[in-house]
């Protein structure tokens, strides 16, 4: 299991999208998108989300989203 900078558990890639809420940036946008799909992987890394977008045909903007997303993820 991957920890944190604080030596917490770090929740998967998938799961650390789903909750971000109320940034007031892109990433609030990509969440929200991907809660309201139901296909959308609860628990995965961000290679796995890349993945099910690349099935599910979804635009490259949302995929340069997921690379920054990841930076902020690996921040956190």
């Amino acid at each position: 299991m991957q920890t944190d900078r604080y030596g917490e558990p770090r929740p998967s890639f998938a799961a650390w999208l789903l909750l971000q809420r109320d940034r007031g940036d892109w990433v609030d946008q990509v969440a929200e998108q991907a809660r309201r799909d139901r296909s959308f992987p609860r628990v995965g890394s961000a290679d796995e989300v890349r993945a099910y977008l690349g099935k599910a045909q979804v635009e490259g903007d949302v995929h340069a989203m997921i690379d920054d997303a990841e930076l902020d993820y690996y921040a956190y």
